[in-house]
Formats: C-alpha cells, sequence, structure tokens
C-alpha cells in the first residue's frame, strides 16, 4: 500500500477517534486504532510508531492539507477535538475556493462529449450538484469537433495502447481504392488541428493512421504485443503536425513574414526550434529546422500573401506550385 493512503487511512481513523464525545483517546490509545485501521485494510500486522502518530496530528492542526484542526490536549492525557462539531470531513470552502472548482468543471464540461471521457459525466454533473454551478455559461471553450468521423475508436485504441493490446483494423487511406485489414501495434494517440491519429507499428514500420479513416477496429488475441517504447516528444520533436518520416532528417526551413503579421508568429512559433533571423521595417525572417511534411506546407500556405519561403528551394518550389493552382482555379472560374 502507497505511503500516502497509509495517511489518509490514519487521518480518517484520528478523525473518528478526535470526534467521538464518548470515549477518551490516549496517544498510546491513537496509535493502537491506527494500527487496527491498517490491519484491516491490509490484512497483514501492521504497526503505527508514536513518532508517525505525533507527526500526524501534527499535521491536521496545520495549515498543510488545509485542515487546521482544533485538537487538543485534556487532562494532560487524552486528546479530543475542542470544537464537538469539527470533522476533517466538514471543512469548510471559501468562495474562492468555490470560483476556482468551478472554472474547473467548465473546462472538464468542454470534454465530456469525447467517448473517452464518458465516465466522467457523471462525476461532473455531481460536482455541479455540489456547488450550485450549474447556472453558470461556459467561459474557456476549447476548439473540438465532435462531428469528426473516428472519435467512437478513441477508447477502443487508448484502452489498445494501455493493455498494451494487438488489434486488426480495416482502414482505407484517402488514395487507397479499397480498404485492407491491418495487424497493428498501437503505440499512442496523437491530436493535431481536431484530428485524431493512432501510432502503431505495422509489419516492422511505424505508420500514422487517421481515425476518420477506420472502418472496423477487432481485437487480435492471437499475435504477441511489440512495444516500440516510442517517446513522443521525440519522436514529434522535428516535425509540425502528425507526419513523421523516419527516413527524412530535418532541414532548415527559412522564411519571411510581413511587419504587420510577424508578432503573431513571435508569439505563436510554428516550431520550438523557431528563431529570428532578421528583422527590418518590412519584416522579420525567421527559422525552424523541421522534416518537410504535408502540414508544415498546409501552415504556411494558411498565412497567404503574408509569408514568403526563402529555402529550401524543394519546399520553396511546392509552395509556388499550390499558390499558382490556387490562382488558376480562381483564373477559370471567373465570371465577366
Amino acid at each position: 500500500m502507497s505511503s500516502n493512503k497509509n495517511a489518509l487511512i490514519r487521518y480518517k481513523t484520528l478523525d473518528k477517534c478526535l470526534k467521538n464525545k464518548y470515549k477518551k483517546y490516549t496517544l498510546d490509545d491513537l496509535i493502537d486504532e491506527c494500527s487496527e485501521a491498517l490491519f484491516e485494510f491490509e490484512g497483514k500486522e501492521s504497526f503505527v510508531s508514536k513518532r508517525t502518530v505525533q507527526l500526524d496530528l501534527q499535521n491536521m492542526r496545520s495549515e498543510k492539507f488545509g485542515y487546521e484542526a482544533p485538537i487538543e490536549v485534556y487532562e494532560r492525557k487524552y486528546y479530543r477535538y475542542s470544537d464537538p462539531e469539527y470533522s476533517i470531513h466538514n471543512i469548510s470552502v471559501t468562495e474562492s475556493d468555490l470560483k476556482a472548482m468551478t472554472d474547473a468543471i467548465q473546462i472538464l464540461k468542454q470534454f465530456k462529449d469525447f467517448s473517452m471521457f464518458k465516465e466522467m459525466n457523471g462525476v461532473i454533473q455531481k460536482l455541479e450538484d455540489s456547488i450550485q454551478a450549474t447556472q453558470q455559461k461556459s467561459i474557456i471553450h476549447l476548439d473540438k469537433n465532435e462531428r469528426l468521423k473516428g472519435l467512437e475508436y478513441i477508447d477502443v485504441l487508448y484502452q489498445a495502447v494501455l493493455n498494451k493490446q494487438v488489434l486488426s483494423i480495416l482502414y482505407q487511406s484517402f488514395t487507397a481504392r479499397e480498404a485492407q485489414n491491418m495487424t497493428v501495434h498501437p503505440q499512442l494517440l496523437k491530436e493535431y488541428n481536431n484530428r485524431w491519429f493512432l501510432i502503431c507499428l505495422h509489419k516492422g514500420k511505424l505508420y500514422n493512421l487517421a481515425l476518420d479513416r477506420m472502418q472496423e477496429i477487432n481485437k487480435d488475441e492471437k499475435t504477441t504485443y511489440i512495444d516500440y517504447n516510442l517517446d513522443a516528444d521525440r519522436y514529434f520533436g522535428e516535425v509540425i503536425g502528425a507526419t513523421v518520416s523516419e527516413t527524412q532528417r530535418p532541414r532548415n526551413v527559412d522564411f519571411f513574414v510581413s511587419k504587420k503579421h510577424a508578432p503573431y508568429v513571435i508569439t505563436k512559433p510554428f516550431h520550438h526550434s523557431q528563431t529570428i533571423l532578421k528583422e527590418d521595417d518590412k519584416g522579420t525572417t525567421f527559422r525552424i529546422c523541421v522534416q518537410l511534411n504535408f502540414e508544415l506546407e498546409r501552415m504556411i500556405l494558411g498565412m497567404g500573401e503574408f509569408i514568403t519561403v526563402i529555402k529550401p528551394d524543394k519546399l520553396k518550389e511546392r509552395i509556388q506550385k499550390s499558390l499558382k493552382l490556387g490562382w488558376q482555379n480562381y483564373e477559370s472560374n471567373r465570371s465577366d
């Protein structure tokens, strides 16, 4: 049993003794009660030292855990609460505490529609009822898309990663003509730009599978799970988004942002490697070191005319081609 759980059992036992109006407890009595309580929970002999109980009483008296229990010694040897109505379970909650809990509930409610948080709905409702927070409108809104396909699979995939369970997934990518069954070893879940992805091992290689392209998931009880020991921070450390190449090395990407929009890129960097190379009256030149992937291109194209890629040439040419095709789309649909 953890030391934290032991302490909680002792505090609960001491509280029961100290508020008992019909029995007197010496320090030795409190030690015996705590030892007996731990024995009941653990099923084995557990002796609590005098020093431990004394420290527990001191902690209960202090502000350390918010108890500030009115523990007194009377007749020079017996312990009790000076306030007979006091209990550590009846701690008063301040107005600021209520506000903090209300704010926390509003944040939790942003997630309650996701299937993986469905078991939290009852807990959230109980918290709301206990502090009368149901009438407060939400003042924090997190971006999410409950209608996104594949969200119903999050629970299954989460449990598969947690329990190291091999899965058989019927999957059809955007470019595939038909779906195929893939035997995968789930490693972690990744969310990017309101889409969820499963990073998994398939035929010895890591794959990135979008949940909205999954059609069916079944457990594979016959295949032995392979743990890739994937470190998410390291795996995604050299990319923007969720697409990682095991063969591509990160490249220095230099880009210029106009003066009006440079502050947005400064305060919200494209990537943790971002540095400023140059600033002048026209704007700012930045550098990031990342793999060249689809998400990087989408981010750059999203800034339209306010950003210019300087290097590498390969990325520069891709952006130029995309902008040219976009311009042609508008030209071909012009109405005189």
